[in-house]
C-alpha cells in the first residue's frame, strides 16, 4: 500500500495534511500536528511519526559504511610505509656482497650446513627491500579497492532531527532544495540554505 498517498487514513480528528514529499518508495507527510515519515526501503520500522515541536531540523547528508573507510585508511598507511621503507633502505647494497662460503674449512669442522643456511638468510635480507616495495604496492592497491567499495556504499539521506529521540533517515534524491522544502513545511518561515549561507547562491545569481 502506498501510505504516502493514503496518509489521510492516519490523521487524527481535526488534523490536516499541509505538505507531502515523495522520496523513492517512501516519503514525508507534514500535517498540522505531526511529521509522518514512511521508510520501507530502510532498516527498522516502516513508519515514524513525531510531533512538529520536537523536530530539531532537516538536512541532506551523504553517509557510507565507515568500516570500509577505516580499512582503506589502514591499508593506505601500511602500504605507504612499506613502499617508503623499500625505497629508502637499500639492503641489497648492505648485505648483497656478503659471502659465507668458506670452502672446505667449514666442511672439515662440520658446520657447512649452518653456513649455507646463514647464506640463504643473507640472500633473503638482500631482497627484503624489493619485497617491502611489492607488498606495499599490494597494500596501496587493496586500499584503492576498499575505498571504491566505500564510495559505492554511500547513500544520500534526508535526515529529520528529533529532540530526545533517534533521528529519522530517508533515502533522498539529488535535489538540493529538498531539505528546504521539507523544513519550510514543518517550520513555516524557516530560513532556506541560501539565506543561512549566502555563499551557497546558484552560479546565475548576479550577487554570487
Amino acid at each position: 500500500m502506498d501510505w504516502v498517498e493514503r496518509a489521510e487514513r492516519l490523521l487524527y480528528d481535526g488534523e490536516a495534511i499541509e505538505e507531502s514529499v515523495r522520496l523513492d518508495s517512501g516519503g514525508v507527510v507534514v500535517t498540522s500536528h505531526r511529521v509522518l515519515a514512511f521508510t520501507p526501503d530502510r532498516e527498522g520500522a516502516n513508519f515514524h511519526q513525531v510531533d512538529r515541536p520536537n523536530v530539531d531540523g532537516v538536512a541532506v547528508t551523504t553517509r557510507g559504511d565507515w568500516q570500509f573507510l577505516e580499512l582503506a585508511v589502514k591499508a593506505l598507511v601500511v602500504g605507504g610505509v612499506l613502499v617508503g621503507a623499500g625505497m629508502t633502505v637499500s639492503l641489497d647494497g648492505l648485505v648483497g656482497n656478503i659471502s659465507l662460503d668458506s670452502g672446505g674449512a667449514a666442511s672439515a669442522v662440520g658446520i657447512g650446513g649452518m653456513m649455507g643456511m646463514l647464506q640463504t638468510m643473507v640472500t633473503l635480507m638482500a631482497q627484503l627491500d624489493d619485497l617491502m616495495r611489492l607488498f606495499g604496492a599490494l597494500g596501496l592497491a587493496f586500499a584503492a579497492v576498499v575505498f571504491a567499495v566505500y564510495l559505492w556504499s554511500r547513500d544520500r539521506l534526508l535526515v529529520i532531527g528529533v529532540a530526545g529521540d533517534d533521528d529519522i533517515e530517508l533515502a533522498a534524491p539529488d535535489d538540493e532544495s529538498l531539505a528546504d522544502r521539507v523544513e519550510a513545511a514543518i517550520v513555516p518561515g524557516a530560513a532556506t540554505a541560501e539565506e543561512r549561507d549566502p555563499g551557497s547562491s546558484p552560479p546565475d545569481d548576479p550577487l554570487a
